[in-house]
């Protein structure tokens, strides 16, 4: 069970829409339903503030992913800072200056099918002749505003999100190896060059 799912059964269970929640929490019904959709993750904060309104603990809400993970960190940042360009170049930018002397790798990111993607996906290819991997290219689109980075400094490493208004820092507890890995709902490629 992936944790959007995790936080929407305990919502349920817990009587609650997700305008109650959301005003429970101080935040925004989209915000809820962005991370119940698995197209965002809640900070450290308000994962504790689900975990207490929702009557359930934050290992049953990251057992899969706290496992790869040791801390988060959220930074908000000003994207028109890092000069002209596409905005990928300019998140570029940005995690050079934030990580100066660091190897770092740019990761191509997508979030892992359900199995009712996959049977879709199969049989649109079936019905109409079509590529397999409808759903991946949807998944990428509604991501667009989203980089990600894995960073090698001082013998750890971070996994980083960068989207058009935050930065996202997780120390991860397991050096990854691979070339493909996955974290939680996504699997990610690193690119074959590094950043310079």
């Amino acid at each position: 069970m992936t944790l959007g799912e995790k936080i929407k059964e305990a919502r349920k269970q817990c009587g609650l829409t997700q305008e109650q929640l959301a005003e429970k929490m101080a935040l925004s019904r989209s915000a809820i339903a962005k991370w119940e959709s698995n197209l965002g993750l809640p900070d450290v904060e308000n994962l504790k503030s689900l975990a207490q309104l929702l009557n359930v603990n934050i290992d049953y809400l990251l057992d899969d992913v706290e496992a790869m993970i040791e801390h988060v960190i959220r930074e908000q940042y000003d994207l028109f800072q890092y000069g002209i360009g596409s905005k990928k170049k300019k998140k570029d930018r940005l995690m050079k200056e934030k990580f100066p002397g660091a190897i770092i790798h740019s990761l191509l990111g997508d979030p892992k099918l359900t199995k009712g993607e996959k049977v879709i996906d199969y049989l649109v290819s079936f019905l109409f002749d079509a590529p397999l991997g409808i759903p991946s290219i949807i998944n990428r689109i509604k991501n667009t505003d989203k980089e990600f980075y894995l960073v090698e400094k001082d013998g750890k490493q971070l996994f980083v999100t960068v989207t058009d208004e935050f930065v996202e820092t997780r120390q991860l507890r397991e050096i990854i190896t691979e070339k493909k890995f996955e974290i939680g709902d996504w699997q990610y490629i690193k690119y074959a060059n590094q950043l310079k």
